[in-house]
């Protein structure tokens, strides 16, 4: 993929995010203030994502998901379709990588009775990826395809061999971690419930 190509495609999603978090706040009734308190943003990063100013973390993204009851998907989606909707393999987004080879890509997602996203994950030896809690009612489903994930919940250590699928529910802090010697990777399903 040419430089060109990923700074047309960050260029597009930022303007998408821009434009869908301002539809989603307007939808919702928030005013700016009433999203930064509830997402945990501060009120000028809002205004800089509304403008189409700024490219924020995957965490500041997922915050105002969570906040606007809404998935990554819908933010970044910068399409309305039909019901259908195939996403290519060269089409999934790379919200998170080190330069070490870690990265995760949001796979799809649709709104359910709740925002609800697919997710495919590669954590390479030694690093980690940590979490902040979601709404009460969020729930993570996950299957190790290689490797063995060290899934932290709350504090709480738990060990995922290849083959083996967790469920949780992400509302603790929460970390996806490598403590072996070769690449994990794991597909991973979150529900979230609407907003109230």
């Amino acid at each position: 993929m040419s430089n060109g190509r990923n700074v047309a495609d960050l260029d597009l999603l930022t303007r998408s995010l821009a434009r869908n978090v301002k539809r989603w706040r307007t939808e919702r009734g928030f005013t700016l203030d009433t999203l930064a308190a509830r997402a945990g943003v501060s009120r000028g990063m809002l205004i800089q994502i509304e403008q189409a100013r700024t490219n924020p973390s995957i965490g500041t993204v997922v915050k105002i998901g969570d906040a606007l009851g809404v998935s990554v998907p819908t933010l970044l989606d910068y399409e309305r379709g039909p019901n259908v909707r195939i996403v290519p393999a060269d089409q999934t987004v790379r919200l998170w990588h080190t330069g070490r080879g870690s990265h995760s890509r949001l796979l799809t997602g649709t709104e359910a009775s709740g925002p609800l996203e697919m997710w495919e994950w590669r954590l390479m030896p030694g690093e980690s990826s940590d979490s902040d809690p979601h709404p009460d009612g969020t729930v993570e489903l996950l299957h190790v395809t290689a490797g063995e994930l060290t899934l932290t919940v709350d504090g709480d250590e738990h060990r995922v061999p290849a083959g083996a699928s967790a469920s949780f529910e992400a509302n603790t802090p929460h970390t996806y971690g490598n403590t072996g010697d070769e690449p994990v990777e794991m597909i991973m399903a979150v529900s979230v419930p609407p907003a109230h």
